[in-house]
């Protein structure tokens, strides 16, 4: 399955959610949808779709063909699939229900746990930083996005 902004709002929803289930947020329901758009946008940093990396792919081609040489089926040439590998091989291959991580799971909580803290959206958090960094690096690791 290729991830696209819709994983990240997934895994917006899965953080989400389990920092509510555990307590360690409030916020008005109301707010939700806008809330998780925010978070995944944020989360956009911290990880790779599978469509940034197309895109990023095919910049990287147009800088070495030049914009008007350019084939039409170019994510069908050897020359896009090499640049496509160099990208993911750049994020070590790792990556989180198809999501590739630009940074580490650390840092991603810890940008997650500072949107939590500075978000207009969010009416509380509760819990250490420590704590909450310890839960969001453990639940980061088992996303798996449904299909």
């Amino acid at each position: 399955m290729k991830t696209t902004f819709e994983t990240l709002l997934a895994l917006a929803d899965y953080c989400v959610n389990l920092m509510k289930q555990n307590e360690m947020i409030d916020f008005d329901i109301a707010s939700r949808e806008s809330l998780l758009e925010s978070l995944a946008t944020e989360l956009a940093v911290s990880f790779a779709t599978d469509e940034d990396i197309r895109d990023q792919a095919i910049e990287e081609v147009e800088e070495k063909m030049g914009a008007g040489n350019m084939p039409e089926d170019i994510v069908e040439t050897e020359i896009f699939n090499h640049a496509r590998k160099e990208i993911i091989k750049s994020f070590s291959g790792e990556n989180i229900g198809g999501l590739y991580l630009v940074e580490s799971l650390h840092n991603s909580a810890k940008r997650i746990n500072s949107f939590m803290l500075n978000s207009d959206l969010i009416d509380d958090v509760f819990g250490t930083d420590d704590e909450i960094l310890e839960f969001l690096v453990k639940k980061l690791r088992s996303f798996k996005r449904q299909q």
